[in-house]
C-alpha cells in the first residue's frame, strides 16, 4: 500500500502520455490498403470496358442473317457487304468473309471462317485473365496488409521508452488494428466482385461464341446457296 502523500502526488501529477502528432491520431489505412484501392479501381475499369464492348458486338444474329439473305437473293452483293461493314461484331465479320470467298467453294469458306473465329475469340476474352488474376491476388494482398497492421500493433507494444515494454498508447494499437481490418475487408470485397464479374463476362462471351458458330453454319449455306450451281464442286448435293 502506497503512502497517502505518494498517492496524492500521483493523482495530482499523473504520468505524461506520449505526445501524438495529428497524423498519429488520425486513422491510418496503411500502404497495402491504397494498393488494394488501386487494384480494385483497375478491376472496375476492366469490367466496364468489357461490358461496353460485349454489349456493342452482341447482335441479333438471326435478324442480321435474314437481312443479308434477302439482299443476296436480289444479287446485290455490294449492299450485303455494306450491311456487314455497318454491323459491329464477329458475326458480321464471319458473314462478310463467307460472302467474299463464295466462289472458292465450301472448303475455302470453312477455312476462312475458322481463321476469323480463332482471331475473334481472343478479342472477346481480352483482359478477362487480368480480372481472374486480380480475384486470386487480392486476398493475398489483403493478408499482407493485415500482417503489416498487426506488425504495427506489436511495434507499439514493444514500447518507445515512455510506457515501457508491453504497453502502448491506445491510438497506436487502434491504428494497426484498423489497417489490418480494412485491408482484409477491402481485399475480400475486391475478390468477390472480380469473381462474380469474371463469371458473368465469361457467360456473355460464351453466348457470343455460340452465335458465331450458328452464324458460321448459316453463312456457309448462304454463300453456297447463292454461289453454287448444279455441278459446282463447292455446292452441297
Amino acid at each position: 500500500m502506497l503512502p497517502g502523500p505518494l498517492l496524492a502526488a500521483i493523482a495530482t501529477n499523473p504520468p505524461a502520455s506520449p505526445a501524438l502528432s495529428p497524423e498519429a491520431g488520425a486513422p491510418g489505412f496503411g500502404v497495402m490498403f491504397w494498393v488494394l484501392i488501386l487494384v480494385g479501381s483497375a478491376a472496375v475499369v476492366v469490367v466496364i470496358e468489357r461490358l461496353l464492348y460485349l454489349h456493342r458486338v452482341q447482335i441479333d444474329s438471326a435478324q442480321f442473317l435474314a437481312g443479308v439473305r434477302n439482299v443476296i437473293r436480289r444479287d446485290n452483293v455490294i449492299e450485303a457487304l455494306s450491311i456487314c461493314d455497318a454491323t459491329p461484331g464477329p458475326v458480321a465479320r464471319l458473314v462478310k468473309a463467307a460472302i467474299l470467298n463464295r466462289d472458292g467453294g465450301r472448303e475455302r469458306i470453312d477455312e476462312v471462317i475458322e481463321e476469323i473465329g480463332q482471331s475473334e475469340v481472343p478479342r472477346l476474352e481480352h483482359n478477362l485473365p487480368l480480372l481472374a488474376t486480380i480475384a486470386q491476388v487480392a486476398p493475398l494482398l489483403g493478408l499482407m496488409g493485415t500482417l503489416f497492421g498487426f506488425g504495427g500493433v506489436f511495434r507499439g507494444l514493444r514500447g518507445d521508452g515512455t510506457w515501457g515494454a508491453g504497453y502502448a498508447a491506445p491510438a497506436q494499437m487502434f491504428d494497426g488494428l484498423m489497417q489490418a481490418l480494412y485491408s482484409g475487408a477491402v481485399s475480400i470485397g475486391i475478390a468477390a466482385f472480380c469473381y462474380a464479374a469474371y463469371n458473368y463476362l465469361v457467360h456473355r462471351v460464351n453466348l457470343i461464341v455460340m452465335d458465331m458458330e450458328k452464324a458460321s453454319r448459316d453463312a456457309v449455306r448462304l454463300a453456297l446457296g447463292d454461289a453454287g450451281a448444279p455441278g459446282d464442286p463447292g455446292r452441297n448435293p
